[in-house]
């Protein structure tokens, strides 16, 4: 166990006030009872509520066998397949019910009913298995926002095939890096798709990516996105097969869905890491389905009649647990959206949301800054109603939150705030939406079964209501969490336990999963996370996280959304520069600058005031949506830029440090 005192991070921002779940929301809620949290202190026979959620070939003989620490297996001795779960056991009751509603950015619709999805699956399953892929072959999905997508998905959990989805935005060199870690052969693409308006040649990066020495590919499977093949996309003889014309050979064919082992791999998910290669969390069938079931059905409030709608891409883990396998697997109509939320006009999510009459709406706080930024003007032309309403990805500033439940959830719905990783498989801190108040800022309580902590830089635990941060730990295993780095468990061991655990002892109680985010745990049991461990900065002696000072600055009317980082100074050490992003209505000026610089002086104290206030008119965006804020720190420094290719845009830093310049 190793640690360093001078660890400790400081909480400045003050606690927020209560708000009650609607109690129409509470009458209908799928858990109403308080008891849930006593059940799964039953450790770890809690979890086999979750459990019992899903269809099993046969029953499990252990819940949870953790004698190999970090290395836990759940549900040992049952099997089950994912592919009949989500799909195959929904047809006598739900047949006719939509699945999957897709909404095309030119305009196109496709409404797919759990029997055209276990058509559509069972005869893509057939088309893997024609080109020779066979259980336990890594299958890596290069797709976009399309349904052929989840049909991939469940296609190979069907012949226990595990997949690789590799983010379609991503460039052929990522692309590369992930099908060499996999050891893939097989790959699955598509020739185009739309993005604001303009049909993009998606397979060139495929090309691409298999001219790296370091892949070895059998087959690339082309899905096609129009009638036609994208003017643009060549097919290479003997490697690439069109699935459409696969297709039309195993028309109607039924593929028997493989029963897998509780522990077998369901799927990979590559993770950037703060060195080094990409990680390739391994995630397993038994416990990763039960958990997402569970959430899914404790935690989303999906009821077999809601229309669920969770804003993400397939291509991160917040798409797999909950647009894919846990929406499916509790039967719901899971809405599917490709495209930008502003093309061809801003009011298009509310529009879409109106039109299927939505029930639930799940996406991060960078789409709720980007709706507040527009105004609410975008939103008043539509008729929607929200029951629940989610965010993911990273923490929620209290105004952001407020505003998104007057605006979007017109003060009738519930919010919850939520932080898990794609490590964690679920969601792991959370409120249980008709069980606890609401609480801006605050992700909420931890789930029922999961034990996380606070620890100081020494290791040791940090009271709640300390007002002090700390490094955010997991005490105890749950079944979503990740089995291992795909290949690599010294790494696996390196990245996430030997911080704080006896990695020489056999005893899982001495193991502590380090999440790498720093959080605060209030008096009240409600848990406030700071941002990533990396995005903490020295300031006058002060180590701050980077969200309390970005969301004092957006206490600010006119502010959209800020990102504050470091800049090195002689004499303080380290001081904050704010890049401030301005709602529409507002333009730059002294008296905002002031206004920024007094918030920040008000809500955290004048130390930790920012240097410069720089107004831009965008941020850098990672492709999941979240600040890539080291970039900004190489700006204030006057340092070199370095690697772009995550962004959602990779022209926006030099966009940035133009306009810090021209001031």
């Amino acid at each position: 166990m190793s640690g360093n005192e001078s660890d400790t991070i400081e909480a400045r921002l003050g606690e927020q006030e209560y708000y009650r779940p609607p109690p129409a929301f509470v009458g209908q809620a799928n858990v109403s009872d308080p008891a849930v949290y006593e059940r799964f202190e039953d450790f770890p026979e809690g979890f086999e509520e979750y459990a019992r959620l899903l269809d099993w070939d046969e029953h499990w003989e252990t819940v949870f066998d953790g004698s190999d620490p970090p290395f836990y297996e759940w549900f040992g001795g049952g099997r089950l397949n994912a592919s009949y779960n989500c799909v195959d056991r929904h047809l006598d009751s739900y047949g006719d019910k939509t699945a999957l509603l897709w909404e095309g950015e030119p305009g196109g619709t496709r409404r797919i009913a759990y029997q055209d999805l276990y058509r559509m699956v069972n005869e893509f399953a057939a088309v893997l298995r024609d080109v020779g892929v066979t259980k336990d072959d890594i299958v890596t999905l290069h797709l976009p926002m399309v349904p052929e997508l989840p049909v991939a998905m469940l296609a190979c959990s069907r012949i226990g095939a595990p997949h690789s989805e590799v983010f379609a935005g991503f460039t052929a060199p990522a692309l590369a890096d992930r099908l060499a870690d996999a050891d893939s052969r097989y790959l699955v693409t598509i020739d185009g798709y739309y993005r604001r308006g303009e049909f993009l040649d998606h397979k060139r990066k495929a090309d691409a990516a298999l001219e790296d020495d370091t892949v070895d590919i059998d087959t690339v499977l082309v899905f096609t996105r129009e009638d036609e093949l994208h003017p643009d996309t060549d097919l290479e003889d003997g490697r690439d097969v069109l699935v459409a014309d696969r297709l039309a050979d195993h028309h109607g064919e039924r593929i028997d869905p493989v029963s897998r082992a509780a522990n077998d791999i369901l799927f990979l998910m590559y993770t950037s890491g703060t060195t080094g290669k990409p990680k390739g969390a391994q995630h397993g069938t038994g416990g990763y389905l039960s958990y997402v079931a569970g959430t899914a059905k404790y935690l989303f409030d999906i009821h077999p009649t809601d229309t669920y709608w969770c804003f993400a891409d397939i291509g991160w883990i917040t798409g797999h647990s909950y647009i894919v396998y846990g929406p499916l697997a509790v039967g719901a109509t899971s809405v599917m959206f490709e495209g930008a939320p502003d093309h061809p006009h801003r009011g298009r999510v509310w529009e879409i949301a109106e039109r299927y009459d939505v029930d639930i709406f799940h996406t991060s706080p960078t789409a709720v800054r980007m709706f507040m930024k527009w105004g609410e003007k975008h939103l008043q032309p539509y008729d929607f109603d929200f029951k629940h309403l989610t965010t993911v990805g990273e923490p929620i500033q209290p105004e952001v939150w407020r505003w998104y439940y007057e605006h979007v959830g017109k003060e009738s719905a519930v919010i919850i705030d939520t932080w898990w990783q794609t490590e964690t498989g679920g969601v792991v801190i959370s409120n249980l939406p008709a069980l606890a108040d609401m609480k801006p800022g605050s992700v909420g309580q931890p789930m029922p079964g999961i034990s996380p902590a606070i620890l100081g830089g020494d290791g040791e635990e940090i009271e709640p209501g300390m007002g002090t941060a700390g490094y955010l730990v997991l005490s105890r295993p749950w079944p979503g969490m990740l089995q291992t780095l795909y290949e690599d468990d010294e790494r696996y061991i390196s990245e996430y336990w030997e911080t704080f655990s006896e990695t020489d002892s056999d005893d899982w109680h001495d193991w502590v999963y380090k999440a790498g985010d720093s959080a605060v745990l209030a008096a009240d049991g409600y848990y406030r996370v700071l941002g990533r461990l990396d995005d903490v900065m020295n300031v006058a002696g002060h180590r701050l996280g980077s969200m309390e000072l970005e969301s004092a600055i957006v206490e600010v009317p006119q502010v959209a959304e800020s990102a504050v980082a470091p800049r090195d100074h002689p004499e303080k050490g380290q001081v904050a520069d704010a890049y401030v992003v301005l709602k529409e209505d507002a333009e730059s000026s002294e008296e905002i600058r002031e206004a920024v610089v007094n918030a920040v002086s008000e809500e955290i104290g004048k130390f930790a005031r920012p240097e410069n206030v720089e107004f831009v008119t965008v941020l850098p965006y990672t492709r999941s949506g979240k600040i890539m804020r080291r970039l900004l720190t190489e700006i204030s420094n006057d340092r070199e830029l370095s690697d772009t290719t995550t962004l959602e845009d990779p022209s926006v830093p030099e966009e940035i440090r133009q306009q810090v310049e021209s001031h």
